[in-house]
């Protein structure tokens, strides 16, 4: 049997339980598989975080070292966010240069953390127009199966609030925590023959023709929306995603709760 046949059975099979409000794995439309956050994972990262969600797992490494500030931000410090998807993690994945998903992943990353202010940057002014804390936040892909946007994000947000800024090796004092002032979550959903699905499968996210990932901070406020895929979504779909990532950001940020 060929591969395209096969493809196609798996996503009648997906959308035929989609239809009756069912999953292939047994979950509720709006349910998460098992999570675990492991924060303090790379001793040579000034903060790090392991996160599992189902069989899909990243590493995130928090690197802060001084630097000169952006001419138009002389008195802030620097997010710089990249990510890599190794082809250990999956079959699909190839060495080279950053692929258009690993770009995309990184920017959404990025843009939850920045645009919720988590960091508060104008506290890692070293010296004005001369010296800021530069934090580079790196995620690594170790495992595929789905749903890398919610682990990534999980994952930076995790190792930001494990992260200690290390004066003392280069003369500046003590180490301190990073000073952050929000925790944004986000959550991805799925559009498969109008069922909205939560925490998408890598088979799942294969056949769904899109998806839509919404960040939202402590307050239930949106820090950012990206959507993927060719097809499309109605007011009242966008409107309930938005409100599941709301409720669901909480219980994730429960996940997040007792780390220094």
């Amino acid at each position: 049997m060929s591969e395209d046949v096969i493809a196609e059975i798996k996503r009648d099979y997906i959308y035929s339980l989609a239809n009756q409000g069912d999953r292939a794995d047994g979950r509720k439309l709006d349910e998460f598989r098992p999570i675990s956050v492991e924060t303090g994972v790379i001793n040579k990262a000034e903060g790090s975080a392991r996160v599992k969600i189902g069989d899909s797992q990243v590493v995130v490494g928090v690197k802060v070292q001084p630097g000169e500030p952006f001419p138009d931000t002389p008195d802030s410090g620097v997010i710089i966010t990249n990510l890599e998807l190794v082809p250990l993690a999956s079959p699909t994945f190839e060495s080279g240069p950053p692929r258009e998903d690993a770009i995309e992943l990184a920017r959404v990353v990025d843009r939850g953390v920045r645009e919720s202010g988590a960091i508060d940057l104008s506290k890692l002014c070293i010296e004005s127009g001369q010296k800021v804390w530069m934090v580079f936040i790196d995620v690594h892909v170790l495992d595929h199966d789905g749903n890398l946007m919610d682990a990534a994000s999980l994952g930076a947000i995790a190792a930001l609030k494990a992260t200690r800024i290390p004066n003392s090796k280069f003369g500046l004092g003590e180490d301190v925590k990073l000073p952050l002032n929000d925790v944004p979550i986000g959550v991805t959903a799925i559009n498969i023959g109008g069922a909205i699905m939560l925490d998408p499968s890598l088979d799942e996210e294969s056949v769904a023709p899109c998806k839509l990932t919404v960040i939202t901070n402590k307050e239930g406020a949106i820090s950012g929306m990206q959507k993927s895929g060719v097809g499309t979504l109605t007011p009242d779909q966008i409107n309930h995603i938005i409100r599941l990532a709301k409720e669901k950001a909480n219980v994730l940020r429960e996940k997040l709760e007792g780390i220094q």
